[in-house]
């Protein structure tokens, strides 16, 4: 690689991704709605991923792309903006990216998709550990946009031959930022995490995912969920599987604290593994 254009550079993964890539010696060009200052980016952009001028101007040079930008949650702006502006950038961002002759790139889809998170009353996954073929339950407008930006991503490798690798990214965080006060909430109660089933990233975890899903190259859309290996709660899964998700088929064992999340299509298509488990600072990692 070149160049990489990665969108939503300054969010919570895209600041850690332009570091992964400075480290390996990657230049970067960085999208933003507005400059910080202080991007390890050769170059940034100001504007909308929704821009189509915008983002031709900032694929200029670059050979792929990881697209972070989007409103993360249905509760960020109205129904009709969440849904509508996540699909929008997200078509745009791959078809100027097939215009311009690029034919690697990334998204951020999420644990979302599924719908699991944002149903109104709980709703039990159909198994565990679930899949990318579990199906999905949305009722809400960024699941669906999420699911749209998938199907966007499988039009996109038809269209243009592009290689999309979509992350579907569970709750990710920095420890300081998130993980740690996230953890003691589950520890407290552990019944918060169920929708989530208890799975996490950490933000430097995300950031190696969607670097290392660039070196796809086989023209063709993949969805893949990311997660670290073991739950955030310190809780036996087989117990919070008893305990709060009794009935649900359970297709392999899942011993010890493991997520009940597969994520062997990452490991499989890019050789994805954590590699910063959560540790609550006594030296006891998660696990």
């Amino acid at each position: 690689m070149r160049r990489v254009l990665v969108t939503g550079a300054a969010g919570r993964i895209g600041r850690p991704v332009l570091s992964l890539l400075a480290s390996r010696g990657v230049a970067a060009t960085a999208l933003v709605l507005e400059d910080p200052g202080s991007l390890p980016a050769g170059r940034v952009v100001v504007g909308s991923a929704e821009d189509v001028d915008v983002v031709r101007s900032a694929m200029e040079g670059a050979d792929a792309v990881i697209h972070l930008a989007a409103r993360p949650a249905p509760h960020y702006d109205t129904p009709v903006d969440v849904f509508a502006g996540n699909t929008r950038a997200t078509f745009i961002v791959l078809e100027e990216a097939g215009i311009a002759g690029v034919r690697r790139a990334v998204i951020a889809s999420s644990y979302g998709a599924t719908g699991l998170p944002w149903t109104r009353e709980p709703v039990p996954p159909a198994y565990l550990p679930i899949d990318e073929a579990l199906p999905p339950v949305v009722e809400d407008p960024y699941g669906l946009s999420k699911q749209a930006d998938e199907l966007t991503a499988a039009m996109m490798a038809r269209r243009h031959g592009l290689t999309v690798v979509a992350l579907r990214y569970p709750f990710v965080g920095g420890v300081e930022e998130r993980l740690a006060a996230h953890a003691r909430s589950l520890a407290e109660d552990p019944s918060r995490g169920v929708r989530d089933l208890w799975s996490y990233l950490d933000v430097r975890d995300a950031a190696l995912a969607a670097v290392s899903a660039l070196s796809v190259s086989d023209g063709r859309a993949h969805v893949a969920f990311v997660a670290a290996p073991t739950t955030l709660v310190p809780v036996p899964t087989a117990e919070l599987l008893r305990r709060y998700l009794p009935g649900v088929p359970v297709r392999r064992a899942l011993p010890g604290r493991s997520v009940p999340v597969d994520t062997s299509a990452a490991a499989r298509l890019f050789g994805f593994a954590a590699q910063y488990p959560y540790s609550d600072g006594s030296g006891a990692a998660a696990g």
